[in-house]
């Protein structure tokens, strides 16, 4: 009889945990279904009733869509390869720099290597807006204001990144250092050839969280980038918003497809995610 009741309450407490999650879901999901919803409808529609959820087939077209890749758009065009462009390099980048430096600070010993990680969580702690002066500073004396390089350098090495990789790297098997090093492979070699192959679910997990980043970014290239032919896509889709409503179009279609590569990236490496962040975690 305990066994049935424990069977019971174990079921019980499951199909309660799936109602729960379904209705955060449905929370979660509300604003895209708004979002998706207002794409197809006219903008006199979204003038006179905003953003709602009632469904009207005779209202709903592609026309937006269409406009959207027309010449008339070619600008949200342009922003979107912009976008695509500094997301990618700065994503390879940070992942580049950034597990170099998490995985010597995991493997090796050095002078002062206690230092840089206190540093490190250090920087963990303060908050980004704080570094924007002293940022824009350097950029103006690098000459990188309104250029690419000037938006994906200073991310180049992610404190929160190299931390990640470091305790992930920590677990790593040692014998393979050592036989790899018996066989007369360099240091850059075994990092490459073995050790980076091994961090393959740390770097899923870290390349959807950079991409996002870099991708959603809109402080720092809103402050760096000048000429509206290098703007983003946060950047340029913000520019639209005015009080007569003449840009809606371009506005509520152009956030609905700025979605969709988060989407496939994380459908693509969400295996590698979940993994990474579990076996990152609790590394000592």
């Amino acid at each position: 009889m305990d066994d049935r009741q424990s069977k019971g309450g174990k079921r019980l407490f499951q199909i309660g945990s799936l109602l729960l999650l379904a209705v955060f879901t449905f929370l979660a999901l509300f604003p895209f279904y708004a979002l998706l919803l207002a794409s197809f409808k006219p903008v006199t529609e979204l003038l006179r009733f905003g953003l709602n959820l009632k469904l009207q087939p005779e209202l709903l077209s592609w026309d937006n869509y269409r406009y959207l890749f027309s010449d008339a758009a070619q600008k949200y065009l342009t922003w979107y390869k912009n976008s695509v462009l500094v997301t990618a390099l700065a994503t390879l980048i940070t992942l580049f720099f950034s597990s170099m430096v998490g995985y010597a600070l995991a493997i090796y010993q050095f002078r002062g290597k206690n230092v840089i990680l206190t540093l490190i969580l250090v920087m963990l702690m303060v908050p980004g807006e704080i570094l924007l002066l002293p940022l824009f500073e350097q950029t103006i004396a690098l000459g990188l204001i309104d250029t690419y390089w000037g938006v994906i350098l200073p991310a180049a090495v992610a404190p929160f990144v190299v931390f990640f990789f470091r305790q992930y790297a920590l677990g790593l098997p040692r014998e393979l250092l050592d036989a790899a090093r018996i066989d007369g492979c360099s240091e850059f070699g075994i990092f490459f050839r073995i050790m980076a192959p091994l961090m393959a679910p740390a770097f899923g997990a870290m390349g959807i969280l950079t991409a996002l980043g870099a991708w959603n970014n809109f402080m720092w290239p809103l402050i760096v980038l000048r000429s509206e032919e290098m703007y983003t896509l946060p950047i340029g889709l913000y520019g639209l918003l005015t009080p007569y409503g003449n840009n809606y179009n371009i506005l509520i279609s152009g956030s609905v497809l700025t979605i969709l590569p988060i989407i496939i990236l994380f459908l693509f490496f969400q295996r590698f995610f979940i993994s990474g962040m579990t076996l990152g975690g609790v590394k000592q």
